[in-house]
């Protein structure tokens, strides 16, 4: 009989967890001041490949630009950093 058959399993895989994609603030650099940004307009920029089960923005870089984001699921330094920019954060 194989080895991996012989040892017993360990660990546990929660079948209901959700995986994010995840966008760095730094990378919305990229849109033009005072649009919207959402996640046709990430995909359409080629920030990000796939929507998993949503899109998350974490708070690493800087913001520079005024901008309206619409994401999922938002980090609190994300949040602030876009505020502090002028922006306005739109949770769906």
């Amino acid at each position: 009989m194989p080895l991996q058959r012989r040892l017993p399993k360990r660990g546990f895989v929660n079948i209901f967890r959700k995986e994010y994609t995840i966008v760095h603030l730094d990378r919305l650099n990229a849109f033009p001041s005072g649009s919207e940004v959402g996640v046709e307009e990430l995909l359409r920029e080629g920030i990000i490949r796939k929507v998993k089960d949503g899109v998350k923005i974490l708070g690493d870089g800087d913001l520079k630009i005024p901008l309206t984001v619409s994401a999922h699921k938002f980090t609190k330094s994300a949040v602030e950093k876009i505020e502090q920019a002028g922006g306005k954060v739109k949770e769906l």
